[in-house]
Order: C-alpha cells, then sequence, then structure tokens
C-alpha cells in the first residue's frame, strides 16, 4: 500500500501543519478502498510488529468512540478501545522467526527504544482505507521507529545495507473502510469531528506484538513490552530490559 498522505508536512513537528496536510490529502480523495483486501493477510497468517498500545487511556478511548458513532451510519468497522494501535514498524511473518530471535531482538532493541515522549492525537482525518487521528509532533516517532526499523530479527544486529523502510506516516486508526466507496460522503462526516481538542498521549513504551486478523479487526499477543527511559532518569545497566509478558490480546 502506498503511502498516505502522498506529501510530508513541511514541518513535521508543527500541529497545524501536520493536521492541515493529512486533511488537505484526505479531503482530495474521490473513492476509498476496502482495507481487508490485502493479499499477506490470508486466513491464519500472524505477522511481528512494533506498537504504541493504548488500553485503559480513557481521553483517547472517549474521542475515539465519539468519532465511531459520527460515522457510524457508514458502516465501516470500528477499532474497539483496547485495540487503539500506532504501527510503527514491521518485523516479519511470524512463521519464519523462531521465538529464540524474537527474544534477542527484543533485548538488542532495549538498548536503542531511548527516551519517552508526548505526542498528541489530533481530531480527525483518514485515508483511502480508514478514519484516523492525526498525530504530532511526528519527530519523536521517526526517531523510536528508525531505531527499531533497523534492527533485523535474525541477529538483532542494525542493518548497514539493503531496502530502506516503507516511509512513515504516523496515524491512529479508528474505524476501517470495508467496501470501495465514493470519499465524498465519509469526507463531509469526518469534517464534523475537527473542531475537537487533540488528545495527550504519554508514550513510556514500545511493543513487540504477534498480529492477527480476526474477522473486521485486528489482534494480538503481546510478546515484549520495552520501558522507555525517563528523560531524567539515570540509567542503570541493569535494569533496561524488556518485559516478556506473552499476554493475550
Amino acid at each position: 500500500m502506498n503511502a498516505f498522505p502522498p506529501l510530508l508536512p513541511t514541518d513535521p513537528d508543527a500541529p497545524d501543519t501536520i493536521v492541515a496536510n493529512d486533511w488537505s490529502a484526505f479531503a482530495k480523495l474521490t473513492r476509498m478502498s476496502d482495507h481487508w483486501a490485502r493479499p499477506d493477510w490470508e486466513p491464519g497468517r500472524r505477522h511481528l510488529y512494533w506498537f504504541l498500545t493504548f488500553a485503559g487511556h480513557r481521553a483517547l478511548a472517549t474521542e475515539a468512540a465519539i468519532g465511531q458513532q459520527v460515522i457510524a451510519h457508514l458502516g465501516m468497522d470500528p477499532v474497539p478501545a483496547d485495540n487503539l494501535h500506532v504501527t510503527l514498524a514491521a518485523i516479519g511473518d511470524a512463521r519464519h522467526i523462531p521465538a529464540h530471535a524474537v527474544s534477542d531482538l527484543a533485548v538488542r532493541a532495549a538498548t536503542v527504544a531511548g527516551e519517552s515522549f508526548t505526542i498528541h492525537a489530533h481530531p480527525m482525518a483518514g485515508s483511502s482505507g480508514a478514519v484516523r487521528f492525526s498525530l504530532s509532533p511526528w519527530t519523536p516517532l521517526t526517531r523510536l521507529r528508525d531505531a527499531l526499523a533497523r534492527l533485523t530479527p535474525a541477529t538483532g544486529e542494525a542493518a548497514t545495507h539493503g531496502p530502506r523502510p516503507r516511509p512513515f506516516r504516523p496515524h491512529l486508526g479508528i474505524a476501517y473502510n470495508n467496501t470501495d466507496r465514493p470519499a465524498a460522503p465519509v469526507i463531509r462526516a469526518v469534517a464534523g469531528l475537527r473542531h475537537r481538542a487533540p488528545v495527550r498521549l504519554d508514550i513510556a513504551h514500545v511493543d513487540l506484538v504477534e498480529l492477527r486478523r480476526e474477522h473486521a479487526t485486528y489482534r494480538w499477543d503481546l510478546l515484549h513490552r520495552l520501558p522507555l527511559a525517563r528523560p531524567d532518569a539515570t540509567l542503570n545497566p541493569g535494569s533496561g530490559g524488556p518485559d516478556i509478558l506473552g499476554r493475550r490480546r
């Protein structure tokens, strides 16, 4: 799938610029496509990803629910509150990555994940396949994403050659489009949400997950949670490892 919006904002850390750029691209769409028409997601397939997750974040869940209610008449597939997430980077097909390599990757990732940070989720825009929050600023998200994307699951070593990661456009989806349709009715509905205040998101950890599809939503197993260092904390070399959880989602 192509990166959306196709053009980068002129200032990746200015909220107004990011929000305007996202909306401009979304408002120009003439049709929306079926998010689920993806050949890499046949039944039973599982993939490993780096995610930011927000289970228990009441303000975000409330704002997402308001947006979902406004667009409910469109029949899209809403993202459950405990499934709200930001996709940072793909790791690979879970069938081809042994458990020991995943654990090694998590341990090495803990050394490059860096510090915690704060972003904001801005209502509301979309892409050709979803309705979603815009996120600002981009720099801390991009820095974290790039650090993780450079790690290979086979060895955990930084990649020095090979294909570049896919273009990154930070976003947080609230509903997936499930059919080919004209974009105009969706754009009109979403436009009514744009006046709402942004939601503050304090990013204190990053998750390594095994992702799967269940009907019209995504679910995942949480394999490793990497705490991000507090900016004012003195690092303890013995306390920087990932938590190994194996929780079901």
